[in-house]
């Protein structure tokens, strides 16, 4: 097998990847062709195996190719267009824009299983074991580093605990407050259902916040809502309203937090993806002693890992490993050590890079897309992470876009279905737009799905 490509000395990877997806986009590549092995192709271009192999796969998870182990690879059908306007389609869903997704494409399943083939090889017997509670020691000391350097975290490996997920360390926080006499919690007013569900279920009412445009009224925590125990907030970038906690508030809230003897649990979702070149660091060094500090994988790798880990103050981190102990939960150790040697060969911080500049240019994509073709409406929120809101026209309601989308294959949420109570925090009529989602080869229709739908469910004049 043999196939014809021209490469930038420069850029050879990132030419390659787009000399195959442009010959399979303009029928170059027709469907079933087999490509060469990696090996052969790599020795014919000069190139590292290995980066044929990431290209490879990085076109497979965008839809391009197919692979099978021992079978080759070769270029995929193409999927069929999506039906016409008027078919119902609200039972299947060809494309997900839902707030928070990031793109399952962009994995590096080449630098992933490197990291596995040396966790596996440096791994010691004892560390095939059963782990103690608070995670993987190699895991913990990278993400100390990571954390203090990136997100300017304050933390040593003692301080740390890996979950899985942030769901994961909210439950273990949450219970360990009620276990220490803690009844209410603080949210936004808008956020994630499943993080309120966690604190529920563990016995906490929640107090809901009001959110506006300096991020949530944290001076109402000083006496005019109920008083509460802790708060759960999201500072670097409002899930999903997209706006960030001002310094006024921090400070506000650092005073509080130490003052009262509260606790604040802070989600810091994407906080490494700002798009503007100002970054906001993590809430944590302000209160150290009082704020549990959590992140995750899901955005710079994948939800599928089930990766996250907490910051926990020193008062608080004993009843949260006794939890830990007490509901038998464990994270996958092999993936722990996994994760530690793909941060300490500086893969982690390639993927935050690569994946910093792609929503970048889908964001600024939609915003010329919306600019263009609906000029009513506006994408607001910071230029970060990966979702952004789309308030829509005065006279569109939020139901009937997800509607119109459902009925053109296309998920998607309105900025209600977040609310703790959509009743009383009312806000303009406005979208979650996740940017990460789909595929780099698919962005542009579910874009234009999203304009179509929004026309749609205009009121008929």
């Amino acid at each position: 097998m043999d196939l014809h490509v021209r490469l930038d000395a420069r850029r050879k990877a990132a030419s390659l990847e787009e000399a195959l997806r442009d010959a399979v986009r303009d029928g170059v590549l027709a469907p079933g062709v087999r490509l060469p092995a990696t090996r052969s192709l790599a020795a014919d271009l000069g190139i590292a195996r290995n980066s044929v192999a990431e290209v490879y796969a990085r076109l497979v998870g965008e839809g391009w190719l197919d692979a099978r182990v021992g079978a080759g690879t070769w270029v995929r059908e193409r999927p069929s267009p999506l039906p016409s306007a008027g078919a119902d389609r609200s039972t299947r869903f060809d494309l997900d824009l839902r707030g928070g997704l990031p793109d399952g494409s962009a994995f590096p399943r080449s630098a992933w299983a490197d990291a596995v083939r040396r966790a596996l090889a440096d791994a010691p017997t004892e560390a095939l074991g059963y782990g103690a509670p608070e995670g993987a020691a190699a895991l913990r000391e990278r993400l100390a580093e990571y954390l203090a350097r990136t997100r300017g975290v304050l933390a040593t490996p003692d301080d740390v605990v890996v979950t899985h997920g942030f769901g994961g360390l909210l439950g273990l926080v949450a219970r360990a407050l009620v276990a220490r006499g803690a009844g209410r919690v603080a949210v936004e007013s808008h956020g994630h259902a499943s993080h309120r569900a966690v604190l529920e279920s563990a016995g906490l009412e929640l107090v809901p916040l009001p959110v506006d445009a300096d991020g949530a009224r944290v001076d109402l925590l000083d006496g005019a809502l109920p008083k509460v125990d802790a708060v759960l907030l999201t500072p670097a970038h409002q899930f999903p309203i997209g706006v960030p906690l001002s310094r006024e508030r921090r400070a506000r809230l650092a005073e509080w937090a130490t003052t009262e003897g509260r606790f604040v649990i802070e989600d810091d979702y994407d906080g490494e993806f700002r798009f503007d070149g100002r970054s906001i660091g993590a809430f944590q060094p302000l209160a150290p002693g009082r704020t549990v500090y959590g992140g995750t994988a899901s955005k710079a790798l994948s939800p599928a890992l089930g990766m996250g880990w907490g910051v926990v103050p020193r008062e608080l981190r004993g009843e949260v490993l006794e939890e830990r102990v007490r509901t038998g939960s464990a994270t996958d150790a092999l993936s722990q050590l996994a994760l530690a040697a793909f941060i300490g060969a500086g893969a982690y911080d390639r993927s935050v890079r690569a994946l910093r500049l792609r929503y970048r240019a889908r964001r600024e994509r939609f915003e010329v897309f919306v600019e263009a073709r609906l000029p009513d409406a506006r994408v607001v929120g910071l230029a970060a992470g990966v979702q952004c809101l789309l308030e829509l026209p005065p006279d569109v309601t939020e139901q009937a876009v997800v509607d119109e989308a459902a009925a053109l294959g296309l998920r998607i949420g309105g900025l209600a279905e977040y609310a703790v109570d959509p009743a009383a925090a009312p806000r303009p009529p406005a979208l979650v737009v996740g940017i990460g989602g789909p595929p780099d080869h698919r962005f542009d229709q579910a874009m234009a799905v999203v304009l179509e739908a929004v026309e749609r469910a205009r009121p008929v004049r």
